[in-house]
């Protein structure tokens, strides 16, 4: 019995087709993959005996990506990102673009090590800069709230 549950036997789609059909396991429970395995069946069944095909494997590197790699190597710790927002930028994608305008600007004559200090730089007077826009703004709203509380105060209330 406990050697039905090898990998070895079967495929995981009959093993799981298997406890569906003998009541093991509800049509309903069934794994959210098993519908998409039964409309798009692969051409060959992946089974064990079946020898994985030998393909060699191409590294895939973007320009951007030994920058990236870089910029997280020297910053361990970068806070958290708002994964809900789409539109906002990480603070990954503000250093790539930095960092890239920086190269432009310089024409590949400067050394990386410049060129990084410098997309470092520009990052953080960015990133004062949008401190004191939310400074401003929250301000602007707390004095918004003030005047709007303070229209309702009714003067005959205050010497009852």
């Amino acid at each position: 019995m406990a050697g039905s549950r090898l990998e070895k036997i079967g495929t995981i789609h009959s093993r799981a087709l298997g406890l569906i059909e003998t009541g093991a396991k509800r049509w309903e429970d069934r794994p959210l993959w098993f519908d998409i395995y039964e409309a798009f069946p692969p051409k060959d069944e992946p089974t064990f005996s079946r020898p994985a095909p030998n393909l060699k494997l191409r590294q895939i590197f973007y320009q951007e990506d030994k920058i990236r790699a870089q910029f997280h190597k020297r910053n361990k710790y970068l806070g958290v990102t708002n994964l809900s927002n789409s539109n906002a930028k990480t603070l990954t994608q503000k250093f790539i673009e930095n960092y890239r305008k920086i190269e432009e600007k310089y024409d590949s004559t400067q050394d990386q090590e410049t060129i990084y200090s410098e997309a470092i730089e520009l990052l953080k007077r960015e990133k004062e800069v949008q401190q004191n826009i939310d400074i401003i703004s929250s301000n602007i709203s707390i004095d918004k709230n003030t005047k709007e509380s303070s229209a309702k105060v009714n003067l005959n209330d205050i010497f009852k």
